[in-house]
């Protein structure tokens, strides 16, 4: 009934949903989101399993013509399962981003809820975005200068498990940073941030970056540092062009 009334009334602005829902409520709604999402990551893993050899080959590529060893019995066997776990988790970024905009969507407008399957598209495209970059570019880079660090004084023995482990959680860091400007988006939509302070807090942006960088990037350097921090400062330039468009009506005017 409270929908019905909702769809007839005269103000274009006025917000639908469960924006009534107690905290408890929320509290429960969100638990079943992250259920889901966790069986899609789940179902993805083990999709991925089955292709497993061909991952495995695919994911060894930065390393070019270093081998890898394992030290333990299962260890082969626990290295193609993390491989599945990753490739399941960036599998299941559109589920992901999916229950994330279903919990988000009560509290925004009506017309805010049309744009869902945009953004669900939008930051499936950017987390493989940010994950292509660091693999492609970032990762061989990084293991160039950790595994010749020595300058040929040791040799490098590689297992398989900590190989898989820092490329997985750096594939995983950078996508996550390419999400910026969706959860800018969707913070400015709320009403949390606004481009105004965005503007403002460009010069603590840029300190927070270099440092954000320098913990991500696995080497000292500063050319890896770089290909992090730039982007990065690129895509919160994009984020306050995204929340200026996108939050007018928040910040009373453009």
């Amino acid at each position: 009934m409270a929908e019905e009334k909702n769809e007839n009334s005269p103000e274009i602005g006025v917000r639908v949903g469960r924006a009534d829902m107690p905290f408890l409520a929320h509290v429960e709604e969100l638990r079943w989101r992250l259920i889901k999402s966790i069986i899609a990551v789940a179902v993805m893993t083990i999709i991925a399993l089955i292709f497993s050899d061909r991952l495995y080959k695919w994911v060894t590529w930065p390393l070019g013509d270093i081998k890898l060893h394992f030290t333990e019995i299962t260890g082969s066997f626990v290295a193609y399962l993390k491989i599945a776990f990753y490739m399941g988790i960036i599998a299941a970024t559109p589920v992901i981003s999916y229950q994330l905009w279903q919990f988000v969507a009560p509290g925004l407008y009506r017309k805010e809820k049309r744009v869902f399957m945009p953004i669900v598209t939008i930051s499936t495209v950017l987390f493989l975005a940010g994950a292509s970059f660091c693999f492609f570019v970032v990762l061989p880079y990084a293991l160039q200068f950790l595994i010749g660090f020595s300058g040929g004084e040791m040799i490098p023995i590689v297992t398989v498990s900590s190989y898989i482990s820092f490329a997985g959680m750096m594939l995983l860091a950078f996508g996550l940073t390419f999400e910026m400007p969706v959860i800018g988006y969707l913070l400015g939509r709320l009403g949390i941030i606004s481009a105004r302070l965005l503007s403002k807090g460009r010069t603590y942006a840029v300190v927070i970056i270099l440092v954000v960088a320098a913990f991500l990037t696995p080497t000292p350097d500063v050319f890896n540092q770089l290909l992090l921090a730039v982007p990065m400062y690129l895509l919160y330039e994009v984020t306050i062009i995204v929340v200026r468009m996108t939050s007018k009506e928040k910040q009373g005017g453009p």
